[in-house]
């Protein structure tokens, strides 16, 4: 029976043999180092699980070239296909190195050969597109969306198949509840993680279409963005949208004040101050969170 594949929240390390052990590609002589195989780069599939989308046809031609010069210094990760499968091999990590090798004209790449399940294929092609920095906050979002729903994971579980934490896949997840025209623009690079994270803060979709539209045209940073949406909001609640420009942003400690409450519960939150008290607003968006948010606050007892 196939052992588990272990230590992904330790990251590639534990799956990826390094220079000067098992991974190195060539020892002196020239003979491929041991557990390394040489295999024809046209026997391997992509992984059909692969979480990142495009790669960009110019990170590609740059690494090719590299490849030409230098060899592939870094053995892929595959699996052993199925019999029914039209190549002896599956990618599990390093499709990018891959294509670059098929795009610099290699005949042969070396392979480390891992036995996998459909959910660790999943889960070795994130963590390792995760720490070379190669998904989108959207890519990334979708591969932990299919994790937990493909193989019944809870948010914790997945955070920990990952090496991630609980709140950072949540709010990762909160990203795949923007409307589709957001999406776009922060697939395209118009919008950041963290000014999607402030339009979320919006509960009408045309209105957070608006929004972004605003940012992305006045070029705002994500503190301006959310001070816009605490204008929004505010504007919705008790002021004419005529006058929603000219709503005062919140003083200097009041947002001292809410990032400390973020940081602490992990989620979004709005204070709002005046002479008579104020109004602190938590939110959550799954049960999940708000457990979290209860143990934080109350504690486990």
């Amino acid at each position: 029976m196939p052992q588990p594949i272990r230590g992904l929240g330790r990251g590639l390390g534990a799956l990826i043999p390094q220079a000067g052990q098992a991974g190195a590609p060539a020892e002196a002589g020239g003979q491929p180092a041991a557990g390394v195989l040489q295999v024809p780069v046209d026997d391997i599939l992509p992984n059909p699980r692969q979480p990142r989308g495009a790669i960009a046809p110019e990170s590609l031609s740059e690494l090719a070239a590299s490849i030409r010069e230098h060899g592939l210094l870094q053995p892929l990760i595959v699996a052993r296909g199925r019999p029914t499968d039209r190549a002896p091999y599956q990618l599990i990590a390093g499709e990018r190195r891959w294509r670059a090798a098929q795009l610099a004209g290699l005949a042969t790449v070396p392979v480390v050969v891992k036995e996998a399940t459909p959910q660790q294929l999943l889960e070795i092609a994130l963590v390792e597109n995760i720490q070379r920095a190669d998904l989108n906050a959207l890519e990334e979002a979708e591969a932990y969306r299919a994790l937990i729903e493909d193989f019944k994971l809870s948010q914790q579980e997945a955070a920990d198949r990952v090496g991630r934490s609980r709140a950072a896949v949540a709010n990762a997840l909160r990203l795949l509840r923007l409307p589709a025209a957001v999406k776009a623009r922060l697939s395209q690079g118009e919008l950041s993680e963290g000014h999607a994270r402030a339009l979320l803060g919006l509960d009408d979709d045309a209105l957070i279409e608006r929004a972004a539209e605003q940012v992305a045209e006045r070029g705002l940073n994500v503190r301006q963005t959310e001070e816009l949406v605490r204008r929004l909001l505010a504007a919705q609640q008790s002021e004419p949208a005529e006058e929603q420009a000219e709503a005062a942003p919140p003083d200097p400690l009041t947002r001292q004040l809410e990032d400390a409450f973020r940081g602490a519960l992990g989620t979004k939150v709005a204070l709002t101050r005046g002479r008579r008290g104020g109004r602190l607003v938590i939110s959550f968006y799954s049960d999940e969170e708000l457990q979290a948010i209860y143990e934080r606050i109350v504690g486990n007892g």
